[in-house]
Order: structure tokens, then C-alpha cells, then sequence
């Protein structure tokens, strides 16, 4: 019996052959074997092929070397079970990385595809080179991270999916400082933002016309109407976003202006704070930096996270604020033993 690795190769092998009167030879499946992790010679990849042949409906054009493979024109129709190693990866990737990003509808439709790539990256050698790469890289965020709000599995498919069909949702909602739930029994669903660990769903209320927010892990029940929700007539999701409502913008554009310290600053110049950036030594131990850039809660904090390894200058308002929140720490921290 041919083991695991050898029936997944060659599953491989006759998804490569084309139908007639396209063609294939040996050395090109060879070559697209060895990219797709499935390192053999061009005799074992000849070896195969004539006792595929047997099985399968293939055709061998002998009349001129190299020999050349085909799929019969008139042989039945044959879906192959199983996927490409790089297929695999991708999947893999996307199951890890996208699960709170997708609706449930296609996860569930996703499952057998997530268990195939698992089945596909378990048959090859661990120091496969596509493999490997699930070891190989990483995301890192840029703030501290955090574990993801617990979210009830039922309430999100079915938020999600009145989102998807553009219907009113019933919620019993736990607010954060309330023990008894609330219910809302008319919400027009509008858009899911995840920010971090959290995932947000924007919506309406009743007959109200703002648009709000409310986190989903809150969402203790969700049930879908049988009524189309309203929809909000010019609605953008990265406006609203860009409006603050994630605690991401507070106003417009500002001319940033401030001093780093060259080790604090330097990358910089690597990976620009935006577009028109201007970065330039002051000294030999620092750096100034003039960019135009949105003003967000997000600057400030990004800011304060160098402490005393960036001074602001302008504008005024922003070191204000920023000097007067580190006198506040300092203030904290100050020993009243």
C-alpha cells in the first residue's frame, strides 16, 4: 500500500496533468512537484505516471522526446480530493488570522478546507520549506496586547448574519455598569469593527438615525427579525471610524513638531510618520522631527510611550497636554511613605 506522503503526491501529480490537447512532461511535473514540497526525481515522477495511467483516463504522447501527458479528451470528469501545499498554507493562515473577520456562514463553509490543509501540512516532512513557515513568522502588535473579550458563539453568528441578509436584530445587552440586562427590539445593523481584542458592532436604534456602537462580548442573547433594517443614507465605515467613534480620531489635520532622542527617533527614517515628514539632526544625540499628521488619541499615547526620549514643541495644545499628563504621573508616583 503507498504510504501517505506518496498517494498525497501523486493526488498532486494528476491535478498537474492538463486536459488535451494541452500536455505535460515529467520534467515539468517534476519541477512543480519540488515548488509545491513534494522533492522527488523526474524517474519516480515517470514511475507514477505509467501506474496512474492504468487508473486514470491519462494519455502519453510518445512520438517525440520528451514524452508529453494529457488528461483524454473524452475521459470523465474527475475531482481530486486533497489540495497544493502552498493551498494548505494559505488556508492554514487564514483560519488563524481571520476567524473573528469572516461570518460564520462562511467559516462553516471554510471547515472542511481548514481540515484538508491540516491533513495536507501533516503529510509532508516537518522541514518542508512551505510548512516551516507557519514556524517562521509572526504578527506582533504595535501596543500591548490584549486577551480577546469572551464572545457567546450563538450571539455572534446570529449578529453577524442579520448584518450579511440586512436584518433588524432583538439584543439583550449587559451594560457595563448595569446588573439587569437590557433589551433593544428594533437594532438596524450597519457595519463590525475589531479593534484589538474587541469586536464592535455599529448600529442603529429603533427609528433613531445615529449611528452607535456596542461591543459584541456585551450581546448576552441576539435574536434575527423577520424585518429589513434601515439602512443609514451615506453611510462610510472608515468615515465613522475616522470621526473617533474607537477612540481613534479627535479632530483634523496638525503640523507635529518635536525633538527625539536619536535613539528613540532614528527609526524614523526607516518608517516615515507620514508622507511630508521632514527628519534632520539636531544634535548629535537628537533628532527633529516635522510631519503632518491626523490628531488622535493614538498619537498622544504613542508619544507618551518614548517618556522622556521625545519632547513635543508644537502645536501648543498637544504639549500641553502631554506635559500635563506627565506631571499627573509624576504627581502618582511620587513616595508618600
Amino acid at each position: 500500500m503507498a504510504s501517505k506522503d506518496s498517494m498525497f503526491r501523486q493526488w498532486n501529480m494528476l491535478r498537474l496533468v492538463p486536459r488535451a490537447p494541452l500536455s505535460i512532461t515529467a520534467a515539468e511535473i517534476t519541477e512543480r512537484l519540488a515548488q509545491a514540497e513534494y522533492p522527488i526525481d523526474k524517474r519516480t515522477v515517470e514511475r507514477d505516471l505509467k501506474a496512474l495511467e492504468s487508473l486514470f483516463p491519462l494519455l502519453v504522447d510518445e512520438s517525440a522526446k520528451p514524452f508529453k501527458w494529457s488528461w483524454r479528451r473524452d475521459g470523465a470528469i474527475f475531482s481530486l480530493p486533497g489540495m497544493s501545499v502552498p493551498e494548505a498554507l494559505t488556508l492554514t493562515m487564514v483560519e488563524q488570522h481571520l476567524q473573528r473577520q469572516l461570518p460564520p456562514s462562511t467559516l462553516d463553509a471554510l471547515q472542511p478546507h481548514f481540515s484538508a490543509a491540516a491533513q495536507t501540512l501533516a503529510a509532508i516532512d516537518d522541514r518542508a520549506q512551505t510548512k516551516a513557515w507557519l514556524g517562521k513568522v509572526r504578527s506582533i502588535p504595535s501596543a500591548q496586547p490584549l486577551l480577546p473579550a469572551e464572545v457567546d458563539e450563538q450571539s455572534q453568528r446570529t449578529v453577524y448574519d442579520a448584518l450579511m441578509k440586512d436584518r433588524q436584530l432583538r439584543l439583550h445587552y449587559q451594560k457595563r455598569d448595569g446588573s439587569a440586562l437590557t433589551v433593544y427590539d428594533a437594532v438596524h445593523p450597519l457595519a463590525i469593527v475589531q479593534k484589538a481584542g474587541t469586536v464592535y458592532l455599529v448600529c442603529m436604534f429603533s427609528d433613531y438615525a445615529d449611528a452607535r456602537t456596542i461591543a459584541l462580548h456585551r450581546v448576552k442573547q441576539a435574536e434575527m427579525l423577520y424585518l429589513q433594517a434601515r439602512r443609514k443614507e451615506g453611510f462610510d465605515i472608515d468615515a465613522f471610524i475616522a470621526q473617533g467613534q474607537f477612540g481613534i480620531a479627535n479632530g483634523g489635520e496638525i503640523r507635529l513638531q518635536a525633538v527625539f532622542a536619536r535613539a528613540a527617533g532614528e527609526h524614523l527614517a526607516e518608517t516615515p510618520l507620514s508622507k511630508d515628514q521632514v527628519l534632520y539632526s539636531e544634535s548629535a544625540d537628537h533628532l527633529r522631527l516635522i510631519a503632518t499628521v491626523p490628531r488622535t488619541r493614538a498619537l498622544t499615547w504613542w508619544l507618551l510611550g518614548f517618556g522622556d526620549g521625545v519632547v513635543v514643541h508644537e502645536p501648543a495644545d498637544l504639549r500641553d497636554e502631554i506635559k500635563q499628563t506627565a506631571q499627573r504621573m509624576a504627581a502618582a508616583y511620587q513616595d508618600k511613605s
